[in-house]
């Protein structure tokens, strides 16, 4: 009888340490899992911020080209009104030289 005693507690131990092995392999595994899901988690992160940054750069871009073409048309304006006030100086002068002339 105590043979088969220890027989039993023999296969008792192997099996308790089989599903301690088991219990382990799972753990890694889950572990494993959690690892990958943080690692998927911080790439999309990462292309978000990417994504973000682009459309910034693109915004930041959209509004120095606005504000070039703002500065572009004031100094068209600007030289505009140059035009006016030289052709109306030139036109008074005429005036004045045709008034002269007249007298």
């Amino acid at each position: 009888m105590p043979e088969e005693e220890e027989e039993e507690e023999e296969e008792e131990e192997e099996e308790e340490e089989e599903e301690e092995e088991e219990e382990e392999g799972e753990e890694e595994e889950d572990e494993e899992e959690e690892d990958e899901e943080e690692e998927e988690e911080e790439e999309e992160e990462e292309e978000e911020e990417e994504e973000e940054e682009e459309v910034e750069e693109v915004e930041e871009e959209e509004e120095e080209e606005d504000e070039e073409e703002e500065e572009e048309e004031e100094e068209e304006g600007e030289e505009e009104e140059e035009e006016e006030d030289e052709e109306e100086d030139e036109d008074e002068e005429e005036d004045k030289e045709e008034e002269g002339e007249g007298e």
